[in-house]
């Protein structure tokens, strides 16, 4: 695609990445940026909740930019209407003044690619979604994939490390190379602490127990997650609502963060009437399955 929009000396269509965190869609971006020798400006969608945030994004772009926006899915409604001519026409359209004096504003924009991340694609509303000339899934890394990671990254920071240790390391890591690298680092500094030459398995484990993370990857507001559904709802099923409440965390955090790993673990399952734990999370606990009579 992009080396097609290259020869054609056109810029490429513009593109969604969908999935949970840590897979590396802004680390695609860059990577497509480079291949296009462009500039890339990020922003998030966050940022933009004002008109005029978007506005003075859109404004300050250069031929041949591309424009990243992350958590694509919290733009709200009335940003996503400037946005339209922008993608479509490189149109932006402003409102100057208020009142009877206000008037329309329109300004050529450069050609540029906007790439957009998000986690919740189902948030995106469909005129949104149906501007993007190309909408990819990105879904969890498999294990061995992750083992290259780790040892590419290993290499990078000058590290000696065992094959154990890297399986260790991955079986943790939550199949994300976001998590990977950043349990390796972890790993680094015991290692360095204990001054060891040659990074083992018992040195991941001995990490991972400090950093309260268990053979399979949890951490403790995983586990607390769980447990409060065993705890005080029988194993579920529980409103998210009433979840959140008990957990002190908000919805985005439980279904952007916690929600796909458990799931993508068989620990969590969603039903129609709310979150439910499994039979494999009662074991992983070692908790007692019981029925209240």
């Amino acid at each position: 695609m992009i080396e097609a929009a290259q020869k054609r000396g056109e810029r490429p269509d513009h593109m969604l990445f969908y999935g949970p965190q840590g897979l590396g869609k802004t680390t695609i971006a860059n990577l497509i940026a480079r291949e296009m020798g462009a500039q890339m400006r990020v922003t998030s969608g966050v940022n933009l909740e004002k008109t005029g945030d978007l506005v003075s994004t859109l404004a300050n772009l250069e031929e041949g930019d591309i424009l990243f926006v992350d958590e694509a899915h919290r733009i709200n409604r009335t940003i996503e209407e400037i946005l339209y001519p922008a993608m479509e026409s490189r149109k932006l359209h402003m409102t100057i003044g208020k009142g009877p004096a206000a008037r329309q504003l329109t300004l050529d924009l450069p050609a540029f690619t906007l790439i957009a991340a998000t986690t919740r694609v189902n948030l995106l509303s469909a005129p949104l979604r149906s501007r993007f000339g190309a909408i990819f899934s990105m879904d969890y890394y498999a294990q061995e994939h992750i083992e290259e990671i780790i040892r590419r990254s290993a290499r990078i920071l000058g590290l000696t490390i065992e094959p154990a240790a890297v399986t260790a390391i991955a079986r943790a890591a939550r199949f994300t190379p976001r998590t990977a690298n950043r349990l390796l680092k972890r790993v680094r500094d015991y290692a360095q602490v204990k001054e060891m030459a040659v990074i083992t398995e018992e040195a991941v484990l001995d990490t991972l127990e400090l950093l309260e993370i268990d053979e399979l990857g949890l951490e403790k507001w995983d586990r607390k997650l769980l447990e409060s559904i065993i705890k005080k709802f029988n194993g579920g099923p529980v409103g998210l609502n009433t979840l959140v409440a008990i957990l002190g965390e908000d919805k985005g955090t439980v279904e952007e963060v916690y929600e796909p790993f458990l799931i993508k673990m068989g620990l969590l399952q969603k039903t129609s009437s709310g979150r439910a734990v499994t039979e494999e999370a009662y074991a992983h606990l070692n908790l007692k399955q019981f029925k209240v009579q």
